[in-house]
């Protein structure tokens, strides 16, 4: 079709102390897929949540099929046929994984009492639809691993007739496998007609799924066209607002001393005979499919599980840390792949997540020092180029990979001797 289906034109949105849309476009068309494109704090996360309901615009209007449309509420976006499949994941641990997917729209029998027999029905068709045959529908999400709550979330997302599906980071913690499922089910979608908004920060991704996309700078659209007719290059340009020679630069760094020094480490259920070593100035990197046990591993590392044989050497010590506070003293720091739950406080502002682990450099006979505090995180924010109003805005209310870089800045800030990175770009550019 010609006509975009969903159109949204000279969108505005501000937050006190920052304007996070200006004037912004995009149009979405039945049957195709349009990358969404752009670095930290460009705007994408905004505009989802303006397209949901979540947020509604200073300015501007949306147009669906054509006609002008107001979604003051989130359940107004869904009745209007557009969901979304968010980066991080939003769904409850007591329920079972049938019951996340009809959440808010169960199917009813007699009575109108919720059809349980239908609802897992629904449930597995819906799973087998996009390779997840493996996930029980009558099991509690808790006890389903990160990779499976993601594609719980993909199947809630696919549970409504929606003509407008927005995928928002979709593959970031799915295996190779998965991914190629889900990339299936993108074909399939756009030939029934689905218009699709991808978000991602991968390029091969983009060029294989995609036929339009729009880039986000600063929280203003800067371009947009046909994928086939772009090359890569351009777009990045249209990204950073410059040319980009080269953007993976080498650098010579002297591999020094091993610093930490792991030997028959196993856990009772997780992992078994883990052996590495890992060397000053060295990045050393974990492979394996979802579900292998690498997070396992680095967590018992931390301290947050307990292994049950094996050695820890650090520096020349044994170490043998029972919690995270036993590892920290070590100097060793964990950056979780589930950052909403483990790596940031969302309800605190930015600088106290910062100081959070270094209360003892900003606070004096048991009293903090705010001055300090702020110096601090004023510090470690400015050398990552975190993006926000102020150093007193909530992290909660930042881009994921703004978040990202305060769960960074808080580790770096107490100057780790060794820094364990799990999935670190989830979610970031």
């Amino acid at each position: 079709m010609s006509e975009p289906l969903l159109r949204l034109s000279n969108i505005t949105k501000t937050f006190p102390g920052v304007r996070a849309l200006h004037a912004v476009d995009l149009e979405l068309y039945p049957g195709e897929v349009t990358a969404l494109i752009g670095e930290n704090g460009a705007g994408k996360s905004t505009l989802v949540k303006v397209m949901t309901g979540i947020y509604q615009p200073d300015e501007g209007d949306i147009f669906f099929a054509d006609q002008k449309v107001a979604m003051p509420t989130p359940h107004a976006a869904f009745q209007l046929g557009i969901t979304a499949i968010h980066q991080e994941t939003v769904l409850f641990d007591e329920l079972t994984v049938a019951e996340n997917i009809f959440l808010g729209h169960c199917p009813k029998g007699r009575f109108n009492l919720i059809d349980w027999p239908k609802m897992n029905a629904n449930a597995r068709h819906l799973l087998d639809d996009i390779g997840a045959n493996h996930i029980q529908t009558d099991i509690r999400l808790k006890d389903v691993s990160i990779a499976n709550k993601h594609l719980v979330a993909v199947a809630r997302a696919l549970s409504v007739e929606a003509d407008v599906v927005i995928m928002d980071e979709p593959t970031a913690a799915l295996s190779h496998k998965e991914i190629e499922d889900l990339f299936s089910l993108v074909e399939k979608l756009k030939s029934d007609g689905k218009a699709i908004l991808f978000i991602s920060h991968k390029f091969d991704e983009i060029y294989r799924l995609a036929d339009r996309y729009t880039v986000f700078r600063d929280g203003e659209m800067v371009g947009n066209g046909m994928l086939a007719d772009t090359p890569q290059s351009h777009i990045v340009e249209m990204m950073v607002g410059r040319s980009v020679e080269q953007i993976f630069p080498s650098r010579n760094v002297e591999i020094g001393a091993p610093v930490l020094n792991v030997k028959g480490f196993s856990h009772p259920t997780e992992f078994a005979d883990i052996e590495f070593d890992l060397h000053k100035g060295e990045v050393l990197g974990f492979y394996g499919l979802v579900g292998a046990g690498r997070s396992e591993v680095m967590q018992a590392l931390f301290g947050m599980t307990q292994s049950t044989s094996g050695t820890i050497t650090s520096n020349g010590q044994v170490i043998s840390p029972k919690s995270p506070a036993d590892a920290i003293k070590a100097g060793i720091v964990y950056l979780p792949e589930e950052r909403g739950k483990q790596g940031v406080i969302l309800d605190l502002p930015i600088f106290q997540n910062i100081s959070l682990p270094s209360l003892s450099q900003t606070s004096r006979n048991g009293f903090l020092r705010m001055a300090q505090e702020f110096e601090l995180a004023r510090k470690y924010a400015s050398r990552l180029d975190l993006r926000a109003a102020s150093l007193s805005q909530h992290a909660g209310t930042l881009s994921g990979g703004n978040q990202q870089k305060v769960v960074i800045a808080k580790w770096l800030a107490i100057q780790p001797n060794i820094i364990i990175l799990d999935e670190p770009t989830k979610g970031c550019p």
